[in-house]
C-alpha cells in the first residue's frame, strides 16, 4: 500500500498567543511588558521612600532628646533599647498641646458635619428641585470656587471682630464652612444629578415627599460622594494653619498653631514637637484609611457608565 508523503505532512497550527501578539502594536506590547513584576517592585520601592519621613518622625517621637541629639533616628534599628514612650508622657503633661488637640477636634468635626449636611441639601435642591433662578444660583456657587482664601481673610476678620466671633472656635468653624460649601454643593449636585429620574418619580408616586425622598433614596445612593466630601473637608480643616493662625487666639488654637508656637518659643523642644506632629498626622491618616473604599467609589462615580 502506497501512501503519499505529502498527505502526511501537516502544517503546525499557530499558537493563539503568537497570533495575538503579531496583531498588537508596539505600544501595546510595551505596555504589557512594563505592567509586570518589575514595575510592581519599582512602585513598592517608591512607596517605601515616601514613607521614610513618616517612619523617621515616628521613631524620633519614641526616642529621648539626648539620643536624638547624639545620633539619627535610624540608629534604633541597631539599638532598639532607645525606644521609649517618655516623649508621649511629656506631651500629655503639656497643657497647651492637649488643649489644642481638643480644639482641633471641636473645630474639625462641626465644620465637616455642617458642610456635608448643608452641601447635601443644597446639592439635592440644585439637582432635582425647580425654583426661580436655579441655574444662575448654581453658576454663582461655582464661581465662588475660584475665590482665594487669602482674599477674604481681612474682610471676614473685621466682620468677626464687630460681631464678637474673632478669636473663637465658632469663628474658625464658620470660616471653614463658608469656604467648604461651594465645592460641596458643586460635587454633590453633579453626583445627585446622575441618579435615574425614574427612581425618584417612582418614589413620588408612592407618596414620598421631598424630605423623605432625600433621606430614603438620595442619601443612601449618594453615600460614596458624601464620604469623599467628608474626607476632603476633614483633611483640609484638620491640617489648616493659615485660617486658624488668624482667627484663633491662645484659648482656641488648634494643634497646627500650637506646634508652630512651640517652635517659636522654645526652638529645640523636639521631645514635644515630634510626638505632637505624629499625632496630628496619624489621626487624619486613620480617618482616610477607615473610609478609603467610600472615597475611591466617590471619586470614580460617574467615570464609568
Amino acid at each position: 500500500m502506497t501512501t503519499d508523503a505529502g498527505s502526511l505532512t501537516k502544517t503546525a497550527p499557530t499558537p493563539p498567543g503568537t497570533a495575538r501578539k503579531a496583531k498588537q502594536s508596539l505600544g501595546s506590547r510595551l505596555a504589557e511588558g512594563v505592567s509586570g513584576g518589575l514595575v510592581r517592585v519599582f512602585l513598592i520601592v517608591v512607596g517605601l521612600f515616601w514613607l521614610v519621613p513618616t517612619i523617621g518622625l515616628l521613631l524620633s517621637s519614641l526616642r529621648t532628646p539626648r539620643d536624638m541629639a547624639a545620633s539619627g533616628w535610624w540608629e534604633v534599628f541597631t539599638k532598639p533599647s532607645q525606644l521609649t514612650f517618655q516623649s508621649y508622657e511629656e506631651l500629655l503633661e503639656n497643657g497647651d498641646i492637649t488643649s489644642s488637640l481638643v480644639n482641633t477636634v471641636l473645630i474639625t468635626v462641626p465644620a465637616t458635619v455642617l458642610v456635608v449636611v448643608i452641601g447635601s441639601l443644597a446639592g439635592y435642591a440644585f439637582a432635582w428641585m425647580d425654583f426661580p433662578g436655579r441655574d444662575w444660583w448654581f453658576l454663582a456657587v461655582v464661581g465662588l470656587l475660584v475665590v482665594p482664601v487669602q482674599v477674604a481673610l481681612i474682610p471676614i476678620a473685621e466682620l468677626f471682630g464687630k460681631i464678637g466671633l474673632f478669636g473663637s472656635v465658632v469663628g474658625v468653624i464658620l470660616f471653614h464652612v463658608g469656604f467648604g460649601l461651594p465645592f460641596a454643593v458643586f460635587l454633590l449636585r453633579n453626583f445627585f444629578a446622575e441618579i435615574p429620574r425614574e427612581l425618584l418619580e417612582a418614589a413620588r408616586l408612592d407618596g414620598a415627599g421631598e424630605l423623605r425622598l432625600f433621606l430614603r433614596v438620595v442619601m443612601p445612593l449618594g453615600g460614596p460622594a458624601i464620604a469623599s466630601l467628608g474626607i476632603f473637608q476633614f483633611l483640609w480643616v484638620w491640617n489648616d494653619m493659615l485660617v486658624a493662625l488668624i482667627f484663633s487666639d491662645s484659648g482656641s488654637q488648634p494643634i497646627t498653631v500650637a506646634l508652630q508656637t512651640q517652635v517659636r518659643q522654645f526652638g529645640n523642644n523636639i521631645d514635644v514637637l515630634a510626638p505632637g506632629a505624629f499625632i496630628s498626622m496619624v489621626i487624619p491618616l486613620a480617618v482616610f484609611f477607615a473610609f478609603q473604599r467610600q472615597f475611591v467609589s466617590g471619586v470614580m462615580a460617574g467615570a464609568v457608565k
